[in-house]
């Protein structure tokens, strides 16, 4: 485990970070364009992400837009770049790539929490379907557009079916509905809706404290295992549980949380 401290966050341009003792946040920061993802920007979101991955401790990755919109979904500038190619390969390799930052942010050994105010179309909606926690407006405004350009969403599909759903992933997928907050909540988009932005910083505080009081290599093991419950066939998944579980009860921390629980006091982490 390293420590990543202020000094050695990655520069970016694109990109705000701020770090607050075990808390990363970051902005995506081009607010004329409703923060819509550009290359930049996706690039400097993997870096960040490869820089504190094995960092405990930061232990929550906030990400949010900058200027009250959360993301508006690709840069449509970029793909009409992505039209004057004639190689049908390079094309899926840049539409494949957006498919990799999914997966690390997806997997971040991190909690990851998603503010979303404002708006989450198209890919920004598929940011928000792979947060560990998604907190949004009740107003914030929501929608699959690609299939209206004439394109799929092929990066965010798999994440978002995983969602909310297969009935409910083609619905919002082939006729491009529109919805709020409130129906992001019933469909298991986001966890909890906030009536403002004041309100949003509120529930996030409160999600805050309470990853607080979790082990930050527990919840990175822990995240690890229901995935590979995903992947692999029940008994392996549960062979990898069970290494897992060993590693986190010999580590220091299992020991220092067993050693508080008995003696009745908070764990260490927990002042962090």
């Amino acid at each position: 485990m390293t420590d990543l401290s202020k000094d050695k966050l990655p520069s970016t341009h694109s990109l705000i970070l701020a770090r607050d003792g075990g808390v990363l946040k970051i902005w995506l920061n081009r607010p004329e364009t409703k923060n819509a993802l550009s290359k930049e920007m996706t690039d400097e979101l993997n870096l960040v992400l490869d820089n504190v991955r094995d960092d405990r401790s930061i232990r929550t990755i906030v990400l949010r837009g900058s200027g009250g919109v959360f993301c508006a979904g690709g840069d449509i500038k970029s793909f009409k770049t992505d039209m004057q190619m004639v190689d049908a390969d390079e094309v899926a390799k840049s539409n494949r790539s957006f498919g990799n930052l999914l997966i690390k942010l997806n997997e971040q050994p991190q909690v990851v929490i998603i503010l979303v105010e404002g708006a989450a179309i198209g890919g920004g909606l598929g940011l928000a379907c792979v947060a560990d926690v998604t907190l949004v407006t009740a107003d914030a405004q929501f929608r699959l557009s690609e299939t209206s350009l004439g394109i799929p969403p092929a990066q965010i599909a798999p994440f978002v079916t995983e969602r909310v759903g297969l009935t409910q992933a083609r619905r919002l997928m082939l006729t491009g509905a529109r919805f709020n907050g409130q129906e992001a909540l019933t469909l298991g988009i986001a966890h909890t809706v906030a009536t403002d932005a004041a309100d949003l910083e509120a529930q996030c505080e409160i999600i805050l404290g309470q990853i607080k009081a979790c082990a930050p290599e527990a919840n990175a093991v822990t995240k690890g295992i229901l995935f590979e419950t995903l992947r692999r066939p029940r008994g392996e998944a549960l062979d990898f549980a069970s290494r897992g579980f060993a590693q986190c009860m010999l580590s220091s921390e299992g020991r220092e949380g067993i050693a508080a629980f008995v003696e009745k006091r908070p764990a260490s982490w927990i002042k962090k």
